[in-house]
């Protein structure tokens, strides 16, 4: 079935129909469980996550956001995920999730490679995952678990391909619904495989794969056997759609976090991005299309990952908007400016609790989207909010989504230049210009 392109983009802060049939599925999820299995001590040398994502409860697709495999799960199958490390290193480990699973996890084996592209692996690169010493593991609901340090030398922006396989039915997946790097699935043991061949299948989302980190070198260089180390540690960008990057173009790596990462290799600065947003999040409630509310997984997807010290925030947009009739809005009506910004409070008070820079970012221009997410009243709260981050002083650094995105004609509107058809996401273009205005000293 054919895709509409602009209702894609608008789904993951819109929220998406298919939500109503998380219902009929009969699932009881648990409430994620804290504890993480651990491998590989963190302790143990000084490790940044150079890649990351943010888990969401399985949740059948549409047409809108395209299919996924989270409700089916997986079975005698090998999973393929590319990812691009905004840092290097001379040794590399992934962390696995199994946050919203209701039965262990067991994964017969794993492997990590350099990418060739698609799901083709670099000839000879390949690298075999062990747990404790062992290629086989099993992941308890609720947990994660991290691999044990692989000898794999890495460069900043270089991508790897980390493969999977199952041998037996995992159950509904602990995944990340929207992405614009697509995951590949063949049937049986694929997981050595050079070519992409048997990788026949592919969605636009994520699964299990919630973290790869490096430890070692100096983080500019690296690749090829030359180690390109971290060591200034991890900043994450936790938010929602605006950080997931809707509206950026597919394959391309030109999300907010991604611009950001690419500014920090150029100024050869040592930092990791994550990516932690979650298109449509809240701050005040959950929702079955887009994750546990803000306040509540602000701990697992912020101040849990390794080597964190900086955190961007943008939130606010979907808990402000009314849209009649819309499953990802409930439960929960649309919340004030004021509940707002003390939901921010205590997200820059858990972060200050850690010593964490804390950079807020005001809510981008809403008139002119072409799905219903504005009126009067919500241009008002966003006014209210965004004043308050501009000006209360609680945030460390601001930056200024709002005037950066904004028409001068019309600044409650985003200029046409920047935004994507949908008339309310950034594009490309508007993706760089935001990640131009983070001011890079404060995260250092």
């Amino acid at each position: 079935m054919k895709r509409k392109l602009s209702a894609r983009v608008a789904a993951p802060l819109a929220g998406i129909a298919a939500a109503a049939l998380i219902g009929g599925l009969g699932y009881a999820w648990p409430r994620p469980a804290p504890a993480v299995a651990q491998t590989a001590s963190l302790k143990n040398g000084t490790w940044s996550q150079s890649w990351g994502a943010a888990m969401q409860r399985p949740i059948a697709g549409g047409e809108d956001e395209g299919p996924n495999w989270s409700v089916e799960g997986f079975g005698d199958h090998s999973l393929r995920q590319v990812v691009r490390l905004s840092t290097g290193g001379a040794k590399v480990r992934i962390r696995l999730s199994n946050v919203y699973g209701t039965r262990p996890l067991r994964v017969a084996a794993g492997a990590v490679a350099r990418s060739a592209g698609g799901a083709q692996a670099w000839p000879g690169s390949t690298a075999a995952l062990t747990f404790g010493g062992k290629r086989s593991v099993a992941v308890a609901p609720g947990g994660e678990i991290v691999s044990d340090p692989v000898p794999l030398a890495t460069a900043p922006l270089e991508k790897l391909a980390v493969t999977l396989r199952f041998t037996g039915a995992t159950g509904p997946a602990t995944f990340h619904r929207f992405t614009t790097q697509p995951a590949y699935r063949a049937t049986g043991d694929h997981l050595s495989d050079v070519g992409a061949g048997a990788y026949t299948r592919s969605t636009d989302a994520l699964y299990y794969l919630t973290g790869v980190e490096v430890t070692g070198g100096n983080g500019t260089t690296g690749g090829n056997g030359t180690a390109g180390g971290n060591g200034a540690g991890t900043v994450v960008a936790f938010g929602d759609s605006l950080i997931d990057g809707v509206g950026a173009s597919p394959g391309a790596d030109a999300r907010l976090p991604d611009a950001l990462a690419e500014r920090l290799a150029a100024a050869r600065a040592p930092l990791s991005v994550v990516n932690a947003g979650i298109g449509g999040n809240r701050l005040r409630y959950d929702s079955a299309c887009a994750g546990e509310k803000a306040t509540a997984r602000f701990a697992r997807d912020v101040l849990n990952r390794p080597g964190v010290r900086a955190v961007i925030v943008h939130l606010g947009a979907n808990d402000i908007r009314v849209t009649p009739g819309d499953p990802c809005l409930r439960p929960g009506g649309p919340a004030t400016a004021a509940q707002v910004i003390d939901a921010q409070r205590q997200l820059v008070r858990a972060a200050r609790a850690r010593g964490l820079k804390v950079v807020g970012t005001t809510i981008l221009p809403m008139k002119g989207a072409l799905f219903p997410v504005w009126t009067p009243q919500v241009e008002k709260d966003r006014d209210a909010i965004n004043h308050w981050i501009r000006t209360s002083g609680a945030y460390d650094a601001v930056l200024d989504a709002d005037r950066i995105m904004a028409d001068p004609a019309d600044p409650d509107r985003s200029r046409l230049s920047y935004v994507y058809q949908d008339g309310l996401h950034p594009n490309d273009a508007g993706y760089q210009a935001l990640a131009r205005g983070i001011d890079l000293r404060v995260l250092r």
